[in-house]
């Protein structure tokens, strides 16, 4: 009875808000325990437990992971008692802003998040979990990642949500930029997030250039005007324009409004727009990159504008900005922010409506309808190519101007997720080269690698042109380039030996991207893929082959001394083959790579290889 007349009063005083002595508090702890022993004495050195704590927690394998979890109340939610998005996004800003925070050591700013595709909605009573951790550190900004999932408390079911990545700048005094501690990963899938996070940055800092490419190879005749649109809406109905005061709930403790809290607005006003379009509640389904070019302080007016720059059978395009201002009746402003928001209108079956079209205003109206329709079509690759899984994948994809940044993308990253995968295990040493495999559920990995004497620089230049692998693997007749896309991605079709059982050549379709280290400790990298060109089918006098992940990493071990490791995942038609090496039936694999390491050291001082390095 003593502990539940303890327990019952110390609830009274934490729903008074009293603060409870630390003796009685502990009595409490120790009753309920069914202990009246005295406590135990701390060890020197030990942490002091916080009182009334139970067991700790396991230390999390990144110091910068931060784990939120919001209930959802009905103030959270729209009509059809649903999480509102606006509130989402603000707690997913402040959950990663935590964690940028954690690493960086002074106050951050948020700078830009990435594409946010959502797969669910989330309804009233139920649990939002967001885990956010920082995956890389540059100079002074630092990626990212944020896992969105729901939590049903009735039946105990998990979802995900979503998930995101956000660039945040640390910032010290008078705003100035603070340069960051490199991050070490330590579990697998960190390295491999550390890893293409450097590629996920490369592919921000392109996206202007993709849009732009796209549209001048485009048509300039709009959809609009290739089919009816007497019954199109003028998307000048769909205009709408609010402004709001950042008061100090909407600041963080130097003044800047939070992120989360600018994107709010933003959701708020291109909901707003996308409504007059459709005249229903629409479903907010994808976001394009936010990207804040400025901050804004306490007192600022923000106005938020928003109207529909383009509507597609069963979606629209919402295209929002945010302007600052410090007095009311200042003229200049300051441009924010500007994102792009993907609506739906759904059914009673949950299935998105046929939709109104947008007649679009003369001049910019008509520039805003266009790259609507590019966007489209980039989000679609980009949505393709990049967020799904590797082995969801096609092997050969077809490549154009507006998704080569996302199958560069996906080339890169699949490499440095093989080499980041903790189980390969040593199945053959001959010499210098050694052989590792990784056994998977669907696929079987090999890895050759050796010592050369060489740069790692020149090795990367000598390797990344596939015109002379013929010089050193016999398995190649010719490669020829049929396009140079960009100084780091290449297109080859290569012509190799005929297989066992086969009366005709293999050919392929290979793009190859090469990146040189981002940052001290990672590697030079080249990767291999198959894509599919209009201009290079497949013909009878070959056997079309194809390519999933393959390509070289090398590594600096000193001046003049290079690790090289090459990395396939084997397809079916070449498991005999590796097998065979693998079960030492054969050394063709083995002096394949001393071949190679012979031509690396024939040519480390060619001049023509010297001319290539950049």
């Amino acid at each position: 009875m003593l502990s539940f007349f303890w327990l019952r009063c110390l609830l009274k005083m934490v729903k008074g808000n009293i603060i409870v002595p630390e003796d009685i508090l502990s009595f409490c702890c120790n009753g309920l325990q069914g202990s009246t022993s005295a406590p135990r004495a701390r060890e020197p050195g030990e942490q002091e437990e916080a009182p009334g704590a139970m067991a700790s927690p396991p230390a999390a394998h990144n110091p910068t992971e931060v784990q939120m979890s919001q209930l959802v109340l009905p103030c959270h939610t729209n009509h059809r008692g649903e999480l509102s998005t606006g509130q989402l996004l603000k707690w997913i800003d402040t959950a990663a802003c935590l964690s940028a925070e954690r690493h960086a050591g002074c106050p951050c700013v948020t700078a830009s998040m990435d594409d946010i595709y959502f797969e669910h909605t989330i309804s009233v009573g139920q649990v939002v979990n967001i885990k956010a951790k920082v995956n890389r550190a540059f100079n002074s900004s630092m990626e990212v990642g944020i896992q969105v999932s729901y939590e049903d408390l009735c039946s105990g079911k998990h979802c995900s949500i979503c998930k995101a990545y956000a660039t945040f700048v640390a910032q010290g005094p008078l705003g100035s930029k603070v340069r960051l501690e490199p991050l070490i990963p330590q579990t697998e899938e960190e390295k491999i997030e550390y890893s293409i996070a450097a590629e996920r940055r490369r592919m921000r800092l392109v996206h202007k250039d993709t849009l732009k490419d796209l549209l001048t190879s485009s048509p300039q005749e709009t959809e609009l005007e290739t089919r009816d649109g007497s019954g199109a809406v003028p998307a000048e109905r769909t205009r709408v324009e609010s402004v709001e005061l950042v008061l100090p709930p909407h600041a963080n403790h130097q003044g800047n409004t939070f992120g989360g809290q600018i994107m709010a607005w933003m959701e708020n006003v291109a909901t707003i727009a996308a409504s007059r379009l459709c005249h229903a509640h629409p479903t907010l389904r994808a976001i394009e990159m936010f990207h804040f070019r400025g901050p804004s302080q306490v007192g600022d007016r923000l106005v938020l504008k928003a109207i529909v720059n383009n509507a597609f059978k069963n979606s629209m395009e919402v295209g929002v900005c945010a302007e600052a201002y410090g007095q009311e009746m200042s003229v200049s402003r300051r441009h924010i922010n500007s994102a792009f928001m993907t609506f739906v209108v759904l059914d009673q079956q949950g299935q998105p409506r046929t939709l109104p079209m947008v007649a679009p205003e003369p001049g910019d109206g008509e520039r805003r309808y266009r790259e609507a329709s590019a966007r489209k079509k980039i989000r679609l690759d980009r949505k393709y190519v990049v967020s799904c899984k590797q082995t969801e994948v096609p092997l050969s994809v077809p490549w154009d101007q507006s998704n080569k940044v996302y199958l560069s993308y996906n080339n890169v990253s699949a490499l440095k997720m093989l080499v980041a995968k903790a189980n390969w295990a040593l199945a053959r040493e001959k010499e210098k080269v050694r052989m590792y495999t990784l056994e998977e559920d669907k696929f079987l990995s090999f890895r050759i690698e050796i010592s050369v004497c060489i740069p790692a620089s020149r090795a990367f230049s000598l390797l990344s042109n596939l015109r002379r692998r013929h010089e050193w693997d016999s398995h190649y007749v010719s490669a020829e380039l049929v396009q140079k896309v960009d100084d780091d991605d290449m297109i080859y079709h290569v012509v190799s030996q005929k297989l066992r059982n086969e009366n005709k050549p293999q050919d392929f379709v290979i793009l190859a991207s090469r990146r040189k280290p981002c940052s001290k400790g990672d590697p030079y990298v080249v990767a291999f893929r198959s894509v599919t060109l209009p201009t290079h089918p497949a013909r009878a006098e070959f056997t079309r082959g194809e390519t999933l992940c393959s390509g070289f990493c090398i590594w600096p071990e000193s001046q003049d001394t290079s690790k090289v490791a090459y990395y396939n995942q084997a397809m079916p038609g070449y498991l005999t083959y590796v097998t065979t090496n693998v079960a030492g039936l054969s050394s063709d694999i083995c002096s394949t790579f001393e071949a190679c390491e012979k031509f690396l050291l024939k040519n480390k001082e060619d001049l023509i290889s010297r001319l290539q390095d950049f």
